[in-house]
């Protein structure tokens, strides 16, 4: 399909193709819109040297220079904006309006994290005459990343827009089902005039590139978002080696209605954001805890906005809510919610498989669902909301909290004793109120418990790919 690009590794400031490739799908139709290079260890050695070469000649430019060519390549994907978007609709699924919001998110890492480049700052500490001091921020080295495929272009964006920032190179395996938003970023560097080496991508098999790169001597820190699961694997990889992670993982993110809310507004609202991206984000709202009192009138305004939405191939307009990634996921949900039926929940509304070409899965409305459920302790990663009735305040809480999981948790009030109250007792590392937008640019982003360790986004996130290093200086 011609709005699709041709794949290709970048290593070394160069294209390359590989001897084995894989098919990339159009989720909305099953269709292959194209063929996926697959590293082998010799792209991969290739991409540890290009990469310790890159970082020789990056860590020692000026933060203004590399702020100055991530700003440009930043420019330049908001110039291609259209494209990137198309690209990543036709692999990931979601409507076309999300895909650009998505490009236009990924830009806006690169650009906060150019203006942190040149804010590093180190310290002098206070001393006697004759001795100096002083702490300083440097990069940590060559890092290798490892993107999902529920965000193509603003996940791979976060971690190369805060390792680029810092002075670091990087090597990105972003995700085989969904290449091209990755692709398109080190297409946008190429041209900026990115140093050889600074940024490589990488495809492949995920357990063997991961073994073969956390281990290599040149990796200094390992950057992923994904599955619990699979992040406690690679921490324990690079912990081998006494590597530093920046793990971004796994959610299940509670969403306390208290009883002064407006609970028809916050059903409507909760409704339109569980469909974003088709509810595949770790910070979707899921777990709804609803005050008794104004359960029916939530619920009621929940289901009502959740069949109104348009689900369709993303390119078509009008469209609100595209497929899921992938028949993983149809079957995944399937399983969810015959499960939480079996327990006596109440589907009000979806719950199975839409059609059969296309891995679509309507917004679906688990009412009355028991804690006992699957879906309550395993997260859905799809367009599955469980709306439970609580009696006060502190029983939300206490059910928010009963998961080993704290990466996003959201609440509706209007009283600001109730907001202190969340702010000290839910256990998330990002709790935001009255409003389901977990993070932007300039926060940190991450999670407590098993949702991950460091942050990426704000200042933070640039900090995450430095190393301190303390300089005593006796003057003599």
């Amino acid at each position: 399909m011609s709005d699709y690009p041709e794949l290709e590794l970048y290593i070394g400031g160069e294209w390359r193709s590989a001897g084995q490739t894989l098919p990339v799908l159009n989720p909305a139709d099953e269709s292959t819109i194209g063929q996926l290079p697959i590293a082998g260890r010799h792209e991969l050695d290739a991409a540890l040297q290009a990469a310790t070469e890159g970082f020789r000649v990056w860590s020692r430019t000026s933060p203004a220079e590399r702020a100055n060519i991530i700003l440009k390549a930043a420019a330049l994907m908001r110039a291609r904006i259209e494209m990137i978007a198309r690209s990543i609709t036709l692999e990931q699924g979601k409507p076309l309006t999300e895909s650009r919001a998505e490009v236009i998110r990924g830009c806006e890492f690169f650009e906060w994290d150019a203006g942190e480049a040149v804010r590093t700052y180190g310290r002098v500490i206070p001393s006697k005459p004759g001795i100096r001091y002083m702490v300083l921020q440097q990069p940590i080295g060559a890092v290798a990343a490892f993107a999902p495929w529920n965000f193509p272009m603003s996940q791979p964006a976060r971690k190369i827009a805060g390792a680029l920032a810092a002075g670091c190179s990087i090597i990105i395996k972003a995700s085989e089902e969904t290449p091209a938003g990755a692709l398109h970023i080190a297409r946008a560097f190429h041209d900026a005039g990115l140093p050889r080496g600074v940024l490589n991508l990488v495809f492949g098999v995920p357990a063997e590139i991961s073994e073969y790169l956390i281990p290599s001597d040149p990796v200094r820190l390992v950057a992923f978002t994904g599955s619990t699961s699979v992040g406690k694997h690679l921490t324990g990889l690079a912990a081998a080696h006494m590597k530093p992670v920046l793990m971004e993982l796994g959610g299940h993110a509670p969403v306390i209605v208290c009883e002064d809310a407006d609970a028809t507004t916050a059903g409507r609202i909760s409704a339109e954001r569980k469909a974003r991206n088709s509810g595949q984000v770790c910070t979707s709202p899921t777990r709804f805890f609803v005050h008794e009192r104004s359960y029916k009138a939530f619920t009621d305004a929940f289901v009502e906005r959740a069949r109104a939405i348009r689900q369709g191939n993303g390119l078509a307009e009008g469209i609100e809510m595209g497929p899921t990634a992938n028949s993983r996921r149809v079957a995944a949900l399937e399983g969810l919610v015959a499960d939480a039926r079996d327990k006596g929940a109440r589907i009000l509304t979806g719950g199975s498989r839409t059609g059969n070409l296309g891995y679509f899965f309507p917004v679906t409305v688990c009412a009355d669902i028991p804690d006992t459920a699957r879906a309550m302790h395993e997260e859905p990663f799809g367009p599955l909301a469980l709306i439970s009735p609580v009696s006060s305040l502190e029983e939300a809480v206490a059910k928010a909290n009963a998961l080993p999981f704290g990466l996003a948790a959201y609440a509706f009030t209007n009283s600001a004793r109730t907001v202190d109250y969340l702010v000290d007792t839910v256990e998330t590392g990002n709790l935001s109120i009255n409003t389901l937008e977990a993070s932007v640019a300039e926060t940190p982003f991450g999670g407590v418990k098993e949702s991950g360790y460091g942050r990426e986004g704000g200042t933070e996130g640039v900090e995450a790919y430095m190393v301190k290093k303390n300089v005593s200086h006796l003057m003599t």
